[in-house]
């Protein structure tokens, strides 16, 4: 396992009004394709926990980042804190920061999906083997 910076946030919620508010807002298809993802996300484990980080809705595990989702003018990120350990086969993984990866999903994107879901499950398996032991 690489040895990398646990990046940790405070006061996430099972499920976050202010998650929730921020999936309404304009732009309606891209906020709905982030919502579907962040959907996802949520779903990788039971104890997935969400809040808005830096404006954008984000999961964690515990105290640890998970992933985020955004919605920009063309297209939507689903953003990876830890993606850079992620095996990526498919090669939708975009960045070249020490850590975070992104993928792009565009409005019409449709192909990828089943990849895009594996590196959602691998990347909570990931941090379910960094928390500490004490934790879920």
């Amino acid at each position: 396992m690489n040895s990398i910076r646990l990046f940790t946030l405070e006061g996430a919620l099972q499920h976050d009004p202010a998650v929730e508010r921020w999936f309404t807002a304009p732009p309606a298809q891209l906020r709905s394709i982030a919502q579907s993802w962040f959907q996802t996300i949520r779903s990788a484990g039971p104890d997935v926990i969400e809040l808005l980080h830096d404006g954008y809705p984000t999961a964690c595990v515990g105290n640890l980042a998970l992933c985020y989702v955004n919605a920009f003018s063309e297209h939507v990120n689903v953003g990876f804190f830890f993606g850079s350990v992620l095996l990526d086969p498919s090669r939708l993984l975009e960045g070249s920061g020490r850590f975070m990866r992104h993928v792009k999903v565009g409005p019409n994107a449709s192909s990828h999906k089943a990849d895009l879901r594996k590196l959602i499950a691998d990347a909570y398996a990931d941090i379910k083997s960094r928390l500490p032991r004490d934790e879920p």
